[in-house]
């Protein structure tokens, strides 16, 4: 009579349940801080553009400068955090530089926020 030897058990490898769960909430918690920010960085490159734009234009006073933005304003509705009168506008080398900044707070679960701080200028 033969008997036959079973080979010892090889480490197993892979990943447990708890272990699943774990990267699923980190996973999740990830992507839904994600899903609440991602608004406000289309505000911020939509404000940029529109300073951008503007900048380009060459408008000659401080005046028309906060007039456009806030025509901009109404045409991008996304353009809520700041206004014409937030923006710093100044003169360097003949060339004129929209500056502007502004905090964005982002509830994550109450009482929990997160703030964002944007800044920008034109090119």
């Amino acid at each position: 009579m033969r008997t036959s030897r079973r080979p010892a058990a090889s480490a197993q490898r892979g990943l447990s349940l708890i272990g699943l769960l774990f990267w699923a909430i980190i996973i999740g918690f990830v992507g839904y801080v994600l899903v609440r920010t991602l608004p406000t960085l289309n505000e911020y490159f939509t404000i940029k553009s529109a300073v951008d734009k503007i900048a380009a234009s060459s408008p000659a006073t401080v005046g028309e400068i906060r007039t456009a933005f806030e025509k901009q304003k109404e045409i991008e509705y996304s353009i809520a955090s700041i206004s014409g009168k937030d923006l710093d506008i100044t003169k360097e080398n003949d060339k004129i530089v929209i500056r502007f900044a502004y905090n964005k707070e982002v509830e994550l679960i109450a009482p929990v926020y997160l703030l964002i701080k944007y800044e920008g200028r034109s090119r």
